[in-house]
């Protein structure tokens, strides 16, 4: 099984991984920061809205179940792409959307998405995400990770074809 590598900022990062860890072919999901300057930050650093890290979520996943494009079309439909620096009650920085890419094919499929979206019509406002070469991930704190799970509230999950 080759297992690829993905990693998004949507807003907080709690939500983000809730509703990937849903996904058929989705591995692992690990939350945690990337983007940033200050080499292995808290989340009091990060908030401080300082390093210039987001609030990401790193997504293994098996390309033999489930396709990037489909990380993608998830990645789009579970916050505004529209609002710079915040998600709903959210706001910094670190809340920013944002795609981190791995590989040309990624950045290709990310940048494709983006356009099509754009052009779809369905948001009034320009789409603000950055789409941006990888760039260290550094994990959460261990009572960040799967927080929705371990709090009794577990995956969240999206309607829709998303195999």
């Amino acid at each position: 099984m080759a297992i690829e590598k993905a990693t998004f900022g949507a807003g907080c990062f709690w939500g983000v991984e809730a509703a990937f860890c849903r996904l058929n072919g989705v591995v692992s999901t690990t939350v945690g920061y990337s983007g940033g300057t200050l080499k292995d930050p808290s989340y009091a650093d990060v908030c401080s809205g300082r390093t210039g890290h987001a609030e990401v979520v790193e997504v293994l996943y098996d390309p033999a179940i489930t396709s990037y494009e489909n990380l993608l079309a998830l990645f789009w439909r579970i916050h505004d792409p529209t609002t710079l620096n915040r998600q709903g009650p959210d706001i910094g920085t670190q809340y920013r959307s944002v795609i981190f890419f791995y590989t040309p094919e990624q950045e290709a499929a990310a940048r494709a998405s983006k356009k099509e979206l754009s052009a779809s019509g369905q948001y009034l406002r320009p789409i603000v995400t950055e789409i941006v070469p990888s760039s260290p991930f550094y994990a959460a704190e261990d009572y960040h990770q799967h927080y929705f799970e371990r709090h009794g509230l577990g995956c969240v999950s999206f309607s829709g074809d998303m195999q």
